[in-house]
């Protein structure tokens, strides 16, 4: 598949996945074209559509971590993007996963937006399942106690 099949396919998926783990429209627009850059170049042999949709997301998750724990960026102020919702609950969804700890979101949007099981998140991730499968029981309850109103981080 070439580059411009792939955006067009897989584009909004690793958009999003970048968007929900570093909460900035720029940040995520410099991960997804570093990301197809990145599958242009390489032009890695596939096994399947899976596996190909997989590597996107696994490189999308890496250059997002690494973006986001670069010193450049600890030391910016992130401008606030306003989005417009149909639901009500949209927004304060929304607005309780951008306060979660970045490790939480990312297995919070593969497994619910994505439709990855646990085991399938770890790989993208890197991490054990056991891991994203403990992410995942404390993302939702720090995400219940957000929506309830109160803030219980670790």
């Amino acid at each position: 598949m070439d580059t411009e099949s792939a955006v067009e396919r897989y584009g909004t998926m690793v958009y999003r996945l970048a968007y929900a783990q570093l909460r900035s429209r720029q940040d995520a627009d410099d991960v997804f074209q570093e990301v197809f850059l990145r599958y242009h170049r390489a032009a890695p042999p596939f096994e399947s559509e899976e596996h190909r949709k997989a590597w996107l997301l696994r490189v999308t998750a890496n250059r997002a971590n690494s973006l986001a724990a670069s010193p450049w960026r600890k030391r910016s102020v992130p401008l606030e993007d306003v989005y417009s919702y149909s639901q009500p609950e949209e927004s304060g969804l929304d607005a309780a996963l951008a306060q979660l700890p970045p490790k939480y979101r990312a297995v919070i949007h593969l497994y619910y937006y994505e439709g990855y099981n646990t085991e399938e998140t770890a790989r993208i991730l890197g991490r054990k399942p056991s891991t994203v499968r403990c992410q995942l029981t404390r993302g939702r309850a720090l995400l219940r106690s957000q929506l309830e109103g109160e803030n219980h981080y670790e």
